[in-house]
């Protein structure tokens, strides 16, 4: 596209006072509003929120900058989409040197780096850089590091389609910018903010676990463990606190300045007890705790060398991170890899690190990935808030509140999703609701910002406290879920805001979460000690055991009370391993729960039957964990619990595609419901890739009698590696067309379609039904018209209908034959649609009154209409293509397909690959099915079909190309034979041809796409409707 004005202008009033601008009087506010903003404007962005979107939506941010000597601790601007960043920009004024000057490019570097986006931008409008901040920032970088495009403003202009194109609102919403980032080369040294951070806190722990050991002798490995991972929980929420400006920035850096570090630093830890409560801070017995307060840390003697180390590498120049951006999924994929490691004693008294034996067991520890935990909390907690009201979801009018559970927290990445959830749903309602009454009294639950509306600190503690619970067996767990928790609730708070909230409510910032993040076995409560004598188990086993009553914790279960929504993903331990270091778990595990009495059974079907057993009448259940149980052995009985009660809602099946990075496990994702269900939906994935940024899927629906204790079966056996066979060496449909194009719409069927009685040579003898009577019009403008229905394979059955298009092609372009014209060449055709034209222009609200009133409403693809093309229905229950050969049909509920001109294969080659079973085979397992049995033919799954072309050099595959184009002229003509025949043997003789012909096409496309017996099995065992 052409430049616009705008930016010419721009250009030009930037070029006459460039001297000025570069003086170092102009400052970045000014270049901000008075280039910056418009450019991007220009680029489509609503850089000030003119849509008035929420808070949450606007498309660009422009951060609350926090001084702190020269550093910016916020970046500029960033530009989103839905809500999700996609790049930064950081803006520095015309005096600045953006090509030379280190410090820019490490500042955005650390910002984008620390936020995981992949691009962002450096300008000053005079000089404008992209870099590639997936590259680790070191300070010594020089400012050419990463960056992979520079450019100056006179270059605007000629490059505008180039920046237009990756970086308009346009571009980012196509997945122009996606791919771009995706296909940009990764430089060596890259490493992502998760691993670095993750290798830099394994550092503090080795470093602290041996000082601490060292100086404190009488430490047990659980007080060592503790005492190492409450120090650093503490010091990065500290840390993390500063760059959003909510501690003073630098408070612990100032700590290596004098002796005695850590002293000091507990003075710190408990100031920050006095301010934020929450339990990551709590060294004195207090009323309404909850919890034991922390009596060992204070104690311990650290020395100051470790201390310093951590404290260094925590701020600039030596750290590449900036906290203020780093999300809090990122802060818990790291932490669940650190809790997949726990700190050891020597007989000497020396710490060492290792792996927990069922982590070392599973091969390590897996993050489930941010697009599996938003669809589970979505399909679970989103449901469940669809169509309440605020007072339902509170339980304020004689109701409970809205519970959720994740029974295996972890790092507590469930559940702060599923918060975040919440915070942004009670935060539209209460918009909805009149904002101003919710932002007054004593309690408000809303303030207005610069930004919008906001939930108060207070709110968000109680939305926290009312519906968010977790338990998890390992106490460093619970108490990174905590703390992560604790984050989310200061996210977008400041000094002041958390000030006035202690002054005027007496209230410390964050809640005490000891009653809702809980430590303690979900699977095993204190009935374990009926079976098991105290006597005979030592201080270990009672503790790794870790009993855990759910009515006496959680005391509204029982009576119909439960969770409502049961999330998360649980262990996946096999019983032969569990059996190493758990083995009086393991059987106490087959005497209590049903799931566990059959077979060397995996440990996640106990979590399904006791989550099960959690839910409230209304209660939702959504894991992730493996399909095995659906045909395995082991999981009948789980099959059993769930059939008899109709709890199974849905399925999405990702059948071999691996969800976790680095593991092999075939996983699904399950959803159960308390109250019975006589539907449940299926959803086949086959590409991640389309099921998360298309929503593409296939797509069954069957009723429970489907699903009892007998196997599961969603895809048939080999089914996957069949396709990827398939696609090898092979080119896809839509990379071979011209164009894949919809049929017409005339958008008056009733009076452009019309009965056909005969054809005189130059007329159509025609019946119309919107006039009731016959008519005689101009054949030029008919056109033999099908419905999709009428598409079958390799032939067109007649519908005896013509439809009427009013159009012609001016060389270029199909137009609207001028009415002038209409009525002097085809005087017929135009007093036809004059005596319609009170019933043609009146449609969509009289939209088509006026010169084009004969006309239709939506004109698309007309031309293809008389082009020779494939033909294919919309909807059919098997490959039902078509040849046109003249261009004589036009066609509505379907498609036409035309090849590109540089196509060596022939058309009837392509046609005959179409309509095999092979490909038929194929399209059933990327489209959608609907009832009866039917398949959408649509674009999206017809140009994904795997065309195996031709080397022409070969003389093989020639003359495969040769027998395919002479076996389809042959089915071609033996249904035009069949139409014509009317004696019923000579029928009969002629359908046998075709099925014989059929079958050999069939082979030939096994031999071309290289399938093996089994393979062909497959295919033929699905058969063709």
């Amino acid at each position: 596209m052409s430049i616009p004005s705008q930016v010419i202008e721009l250009v030009e009033r930037f070029e006459r006072n460039l001297e000025a601008y570069k003086s170092g009087q102009y400052n970045e506010t000014q270049v901000r509003r008075e280039f910056i903003d418009p450019f991007f404007m220009a680029l489509g962005w609503d850089v000030d929120n003119r849509q008035g979107y929420a808070e949450a939506y606007k498309d660009v941010v422009h951060e609350d900058s926090i001084k702190i000597d020269l550093s910016t601790k916020a970046p500029d601007y960033c530009f989103r989409v839905g809500g999700a960043r996609k790049f930064f920009l950081e803006a520095k004024k015309p005096s600045v040197d953006i090509k030379g000057d280190i410090h820019p490019a490490y500042q955005l570097r650390r910002y984008a780096w620390s936020a995981r986006l992949p691009l962002s931008i450096l300008t000053d409008f005079e000089e404008f850089a992209v870099y590639d901040c997936r590259v680790k920032p070191a300070h010594t970088d020089s400012a050419a590091t990463a960056r992979v495009l520079y450019i100056t403003f006179r270059e605007y202009a000629e490059r505008w389609d180039e920046l237009y194109a990756l970086y308009s609102r346009e571009a980012v919403l196509k997945g122009s910018f996606d791919r771009y980032a995706d296909s940009t080369d990764r430089k060596k040294g890259t490493a992502g903010v998760d691993e670095a951070f993750l290798r830099e806190i394994e550092s503090w722990r080795e470093a602290l676990a041996r000082n601490i050991a060292l100086r404190n002798p009488s430490l047990s490995t659980r007080e060592l463990n503790f005492a190492v991972q409450r120090t650093i929980d503490r010091v990065i929420f500290l840390r993390i606190c500063e760059d959003r400006g909510i501690e003073p920035y630098g408070q612990l850096l100032q700590l290596p300045n004098g002796p005695r570090v850590y002293p000091r630093l507990v003075e710190l830890f408990r100031r920050a007890d006095a301010r934020y409560n929450s339990g990551i801070f709590h060294f004195e017995n207090e009323k309404d705790q909850s919890e034991e307060p922390d009596l060992l840390t204070p104690s311990l003697s650290v020395d100051d060398a470790p201390l310093k180390d951590i404290i260094k590498s925590l701020y600039y120049p030596e750290s590449p991170y900036e906290f203020s951006v780093l999300p809090a999924e990122i802060l818990g994929q790291v932490y669940e890899q650190f809790l997949g490691k726990v700190i050891r004693l020597t007989a000497g008294h020396r710490a060492q690190v290792e792996d927990k034996p069922e982590v070392k067991k599973a091969g390590g520890v897996f993050y489930t990935p941010s697009y599996i935990v938003d669809y589970i909390v979505e399909h679970t907690l989103g449901a469940l808030l669809e169509g309440k009201t605020i007072d339902q979801a509170r339980g304020t009018r004689g109701g409970a509140p809205l519970r959720v559970l994740d029974p295996a927290c972890g790092s507590g990445s469930f559940l702060i999703v599923a918060y975040q959830r919440l915070l942004d749903w009670y935060r539209e309602r209460y918009q909805e609701d009149e904002p101003e009454k919710h932002a007054k009294g004593k309690s408000p639950a809303l303030y207005q910002s610069p930004g919008g509306w906001r939930l108060t600190t207070r709110e968000k503690r109680r939305i926290l406290l009312d519906h968010i619970y977790g338990v998890d067996i390992d106490p460093q767990a619970v108490e990174v879920t905590k703390l992560s928790l604790a984050l989310k609730v200061l996210e977008n708070e400041s000094e002041q805001t958390l000030s006035s909230q202690l002054s005027l409510f007496r209230e410390r910032a964050l809640p005490d979460l000891g009653a809702n993040i809980k430590c303690g076995n979900s699977l095993i409560g204190p009935d374990f000690y009926e079976d098991a004598q105290l006597s005979l188990l030592d201080d270990e086993e009672r503790y790794r055991v870790n009993v855990f009553d759910w009515a006496r914790e959680f005391p509204f279960i029982g009576a119909g009370g439960g969770f409502d929504a049961v999330i998360g993903n649980p262990p996946y331990i096999r019983i032969q391993a569990l059996k190493e270091w758990a083995p009086k778990e393991v059987e106490f595990y087959k005497e209590r729960y049903r799931s566990a009495s059959k077979g060397n059974y995996d440990i996640y079907v106990v979590f399904v039957e006791k989550g099960l057993s959690l839910l409230s009448e209304r209660g939702k259940l959504g894991f992730i964990l493996p399909h095995k149980f659906f045909n395995a052995q082991y999981g009948e009985a789980l099959r059993g619990i769930i059939a008899e009660g109709k709890h199974l809602e849905h399925v999405v099946h990702f059948g071999d595609i691996q969800i976790f990075l680095n593991a092999t496990t075939y996983t699904c994702l399950l959803f159960l419901n308390r109250r019975a269900n006589e539907c449940i939906k299926i959803n086949k994935v086959l590409s991640i890739r389309d099921w998360v940024n298309k929503h593409t899927s296939i797509d069954l629906s069957t009723s429970p009698k489907e699903f009892y204790s007998k196997e599961w079966n969603i895809r048939g056996k080999g089914q996957s590696n069949i396709l990827k066979n398939m696609e090898n060496g092979t080119c896809r449909l839509g990379n071979l067309t011209d164009r894949i194009a919809q049929g017409i719409r005339t958008s008056a069927n009733e009076i452009y379609v019309l009965n056909f009685k005969s054809d005189d040579g130059e007329n159509y003898h025609l019946e119309s039904k919107s006039l009731g009577n016959a008519v005689i019009l101009e054949k030029a403008l008919g056109f033999k018209f099908l419905l999709g229905r009428e598409i079958k394979r390799y032939k067109c059955l007649s519908s005896k209908k013509i439809v009427i298009i009013p159009y012609k092609n001016d060389g270029s372009n199909t137009v609207i034959i001028p009415e002038e014209e209409l009525a002097s060449k085809y005087p017929n055709t135009y007093i036809y649609f004059s005596k319609n034209k009170d019933k043609l222009s009146s449609r969509e609200q009289g939209r088509m009154k006026g010169s084009n009133w004969y006309g239709y409403i939506y004109p698309k693809n007309l031309e293809i209409m008389a082009q020779p093309k494939i033909l294919v229905p919309d909807i059919a229950n098997s490959s039902s293509f078509a040849y046109d050969s003249e261009g004589e049909f036009a066609f509505t509920s379907g498609y036409a397909i035309t090849m590109k001109s540089d196509i060596s294969e022939s058309i009837f080659y392509i046609l005959g690959l179409l309509n095999s079973k092979a490909l038929d085979f194929y399209l059933k397992s990327v489209s959608t099915i609907i009832r009866g049995g039917y398949f959408r033919y649509f674009t999206q799954f017809i140009e994904q079909l795997p065309i195996r072309t031709i080397t022409f050099d070969d003389p093989a595959d020639r003359d495969r190309h040769d027998r395919m184009v002479a076996l389809v002229e042959r089915m071609l003509s033996l249904h035009r034979e069949l139409a014509a025949a009317r004696e019923p043997h000579q029928r009969t003789a002629l359908q046998r041809q075709i099925d014989a012909t059929d079958a050999q096409i069939d082979a030939l496309v096994y031999e071309l796409y290289g399938l093996t017996d089994d393979e062909i099995a497959v295919v033929e065992g699905a058969g063709r409707n």
